[in-house]
């Protein structure tokens, strides 16, 4: 099923300079209002106009001009979650270079391979990490490295104070790169989606529409920003919601349900993901009278369970929109809204989809025998409405490319340009579309995306391991999680707790399974593939209590 060539042909505007003017353009004409409200540690609150904003961006812009690096340098970015750090994602867009955000979770080798394939030009670290991360930097031939704490200091602000508040924006056009956001492949090895500045525009001027964006005299939409800004869900999508309407952003650097449920009566948009909501469900001050100001709860980044679907209304009155987007697309697909006269027949919140194709994405669900594999021509068969297949989609926020990597990115594109997502799901006779899995055993667990393969190696380099497999299972607040499944070396019995606590030595947090189960052989087909879906059966039900 497919969309119409009509929508995926729809105008792009703004686009043909550089996406800091487009938001600095949505700032409201009084630019002493509150921008941003910062939660500090100590209970009480930090409040940003939106004249910081502009004048600490172009400080920080001007302190990268400074620098003659060349023209498409990559600034990467592995800090803890500040206003300031947004500022310097904003200062790099304004000075014309690419963005390169960093989960704080990564570990020295995981930082030293990004560092290494990206190599930036600048590298802004915490100042607790400075030792090894400059160590590494500086081996991968980065010039700068600065510092940034979530407490308004390090070297980079040190530097950047230096500099003059106005800066003109560099004039870069809609194919431009303005980020590259890291995503796992299944063989372990990381790729680097590159994202346009017409990219990033075209969907936030689209969910800025979609999603009914309230400007201030229209009532005013406020957000509560509670996700990191490493990623797509919290940049991109929360952060550039926000900015491209001139919308005051009620900021916590860490989700905690207690202050965001508090935090509801001042707001009306609210953005997570599942295991947030599950959190907020768990607490008794949630009630419809702490939502009743609310407009709008969105979900995405990990499947939202039914239960927590209808759990949510019954406790707030407010039915959750669930979305579906990508590191590679941003969003994709959302469901509505409300009623909406542009939008005919898409009024309906259903739980348990991602809702419809956003205009101007065209979005296909194939065969298997269409996917493009080696040896197969794509042909134009395209599944009927209910039928499960691959979904594939094109439109103008899908990225530009994988960094570096010109073979692996032809492969992700049909021969008649349309991006393979590696999701499997089904679009239904009145659009609505159901992600059923990932076609490559991606596991999202709490909205990170966490790739088996990766974990399978470093687990079968552990003494006493023959093998092993990991898979996700469902899970009532992460949404999925890992379990890994292990077999011994003959004459050695390892111990599973002792599995775990060395994978933490090496991976982010995140990607560490929640159990670890001994076998005595992995289930395999006549070709000898293992049987992972064997597998999740058998431990779909651990985390069911």
């Amino acid at each position: 099923m497919t969309t119409s060539d009509a929508q995926i042909a729809q105008p792009l505007q703004c686009v043909s300079h550089n996406l800091f003017s487009a938001l600095r353009a949505a700032f409201p004409s009084d630019l002493d209002s509150t921008a941003i409200e910062a939660a500090t540690p100590e209970g009480g609150w930090r409040h940003y106009s939106w004249r910081d904003l502009d004048h600490a961006s172009a400080r920080m812009a001007n302190l990268l001009a400074s620098l003659d690096l060349p023209a498409g340098s990559r600034i990467a970015v592995q800090v803890e979650k500040s206003v300031e750090a947004l500022m310097l994602y904003l200062a790099t867009l304004r000075a014309g270079y690419v963005y390169l955000p960093l989960n704080t979770a990564y570990q020295s080798s995981e930082i030293e391979y990004f560092v290494g394939n990206a190599e930036p030009a600048v590298v802004v670290c915490t100042p607790g990490n400075f030792g090894w991360v400059s160590r590494i930097a500086f081996a991968a031939g980065t010039q700068h490295v600065f510092t940034l704490d979530d407490e308004r200091g390090g070297s980079l602000l040190e530097r950047a104070a230096y500099f003059g508040d106005a800066h003109q924006p560099v004039p870069c056009g809609a194919d431009d790169l303005a980020a590259i956001l890291y995503t796992s492949g299944t063989t372990g090895r990381s790729k680097g989606a590159m994202l346009t500045h017409g990219n990033l525009l075209s969907n936030a001027l689209m969910l800025k529409d979609y999603w009914g964006w309230r400007t201030p005299g229209q009532g005013g939409d406020v957000l509560i920003h509670a996700l990191p800004i490493f990623h797509v869900h919290g940049l991109f999508v929360a952060s550039h919601g926000a900015l491209i309407n001139g919308s005051k952003m009620i900021w916590f650097a860490r989700f905690e349900p207690r202050a965001v449920i508090e935090a509801l009566p001042r707001a009306t948009v609210f953005m997570g993901v599942p295991t947030l909501y599950v959190r907020m469900l768990a607490d008794a001050r949630l009630t419809p009278a702490a939502a009743a100001h609310m407009r709008l709860f969105i979900s995405g980044s990990a499947p939202l369970l039914i239960e927590t679907f209808h759990q949510w209304q019954e406790r707030t009155g407010h039915t959750i929109l669930e979305r579906y987007g990508m590191s590679e697309t941003i969003m994709l697909t959302s469901n509505p809204c409300g009623p909406d006269a542009r939008y005919q027949g898409q009024s309906e919140r259903r739980g348990g989809t991602v809702g419809f194709p956003l205009p101007g994405v065209g979005l296909r669900v194939v065969g298997e025998g269409d996917e493009g594999k080696e040896g197969k021509e794509e042909g134009g068969a395209l599944l009927p409405p209910g039928e499960t297949g691959h979904i594939q989609v094109r439109g103008p926020n899908v990225f530009k490319g994988y960094w570096r990597m010109p073979e692996k990115t032809a492969e992700e594109f049909t021969s008649d340009g349309w991006f393979r997502t590696g999701d499997v799901g089904l679009q239904d006779r009145d659009g609505y579309v159901t992600i059923v899995g990932r076609s490559k055993d991606l596991i999202i667990s709490g909205g990170y995306n966490v790739y088996p393969a990766e974990i399978e190696a470093a687990i079968n380099e552990l003494p006493g391991v023959a093998e092993s497999a990991v898979v996700g299972v469902p899970h009532p607040d992460f949404g999925e999680v890992g379990v890994a499944v292990v077999v011994a070396r003959a004459g050695v019995q390892p111990d599973p707790q002792a599995i775990l606590a060395a994978l933490k030595a090496q991976l982010a947090n995140y990607k560490i399974p929640k159990h670890c189960a001994l076998a005595a052989e992995l289930p395999r087909n006549t070709m000898g593939k293992v049987q992972k879906n064997l597998l999740r059966q058998q431990h779909q039900g651990l985390f069911q209590d």
